[in-house]
C-alpha cells in the first residue's frame, strides 16, 4: 500500500532544526557520574549524529569513569537529563532558538500534505522539549519518531520510525517517498541504510563536505520555498 499522503519527512534535531549545544549533556553527565563539568571530556569523533547513550558512555570513560561504572550510569542518566531539561526551557528558547526557516518549512510540508516526524539521537523527553520551543502545534508526529531512547545504535532508528508508522497509518514506509534532513555526514549515512533519500543543510560543515558523502541535495540554510521545492521534487522522483 502507498504512504496515504504526499510523503515522509524526517527530520533530525541538533544542528538541523536548532543549534547544537551540549550543555545539556554535560550538565548531565556531570550530575550522573558526581564530577564537575569541567571534568566533562567529549570523545572529538562521537558525537554529533550519535545517539544520547552512546555519547554518554564514550564521554564518561574519556572522563575519567571507568567502563563498568559508564555503562551503569545509563538508567540515571535518563532521569537526570529529563529533570536537566524540563528545569532549562526558558533558557534553551534563549540559547537555542530555530535556525531561520526551520519553522517555516515544517508548516508549509505540513499544508501540503506531508507526514513529519523526527529522527534524532536525543532522548525523547529531552527532543520533546526541544520541539516543543520551536513554538509548533501538531506539524511533527512525534508519536512515530525514532529516538535515541528507542536504540543506542542510530542506524536502528529508521526501522522504528517505519514500524511505528505502519501502526499508526496502517501503511508501509516507501522509501523513494521518505525524506530525512539533518545536517552531518552520519545523517546520511543512517538514511542510506534505510533507502530513503536525504537532503542535509550547511549549518555546521560545509557543503564540500557534506556533498563528499553523496546526499540527495545540500542546501545552504531552510528557507522554506527551497526546502519545500526539494522535497516535494525527490518525492516525484521514481
Amino acid at each position: 500500500m502507498e504512504q496515504p499522503d504526499a510523503g515522509l519527512v524526517i527530520w533530525d534535531v541538533d544542528g538541523t532544526l536548532i543549534p547544537a549545544d551540549l550543555r545539556w549533556l554535560r550538565r548531565s553527565i556531570a550530575q550522573t557520574y558526581g564530577i564537575d563539568e569541567a571534568e566533562v571530556a567529549f570523545p572529538d569523533k562521537k558525537v554529533h549524529g550519535y545517539t544520547d547513550e552512546s555519547i554518554v558512555v564514550d564521554t564518561a570513560a574519556a572522563s575519567g569513569i571507568a567502563s563498568a561504572q559508564a555503562e551503569a550510569g545509563v538508567p540515571r542518566f535518563h532521569e537526570i537529563l529529563a529533570r536537566v531539561m524540563e528545569a532549562g526551557r526558558d533558557e534553551l528558547a534563549h540559547a537555542q532558538p530555530p535556525y531561520p526557516g526551520a519553522v517555516g518549512s515544517i508548516a508549509e510540508l505540513h499544508r501540503r500534505g506531508f507526514v513529519q516526524t523526527v529522527l534524532t539521537g536525543n532522548l525523547r523527553v529531552a527532543a520533546e522539549i526541544k520541539i516543543q520551543s520551536l513554538g509548533l502545534s501538531g506539524e511533527l508526529d512525534l508519536e512515530i519518531g525514532g529516538y535515541g531512547s528507542d536504540e543506542r545504535d542510530r542506524f536502528r532508528l529508521p526501522g522504528v520510525v517505519a514500524r511505528r508508522y505502519q501502526d499508526k497509518y496502517g501503511a508501509a514506509v516507501v522509501p523513494r517517498r521518505t525524506v530525512v534532513v539533518g545536517d552531518a555526514p552520519n545523517d546520511i549515512a543512517c538514511a542510506r541504510s534505510a533507502g530513503f533519500r536525504v537532503v542535509v543543510v550547511a549549518h555546521r560543515a560545509s557543503r564540500q563536505e557534506l556533498s563528499n558523502y553523496g546526499p540527495d541535495a545540500v542546501l545552504d540554510s531552510l528557507e522554506p520555498d527551497v526546502v519545500v521545492a526539494t522535497i516535494a521534487a525527490l518525492v516525484q522522483q521514481v
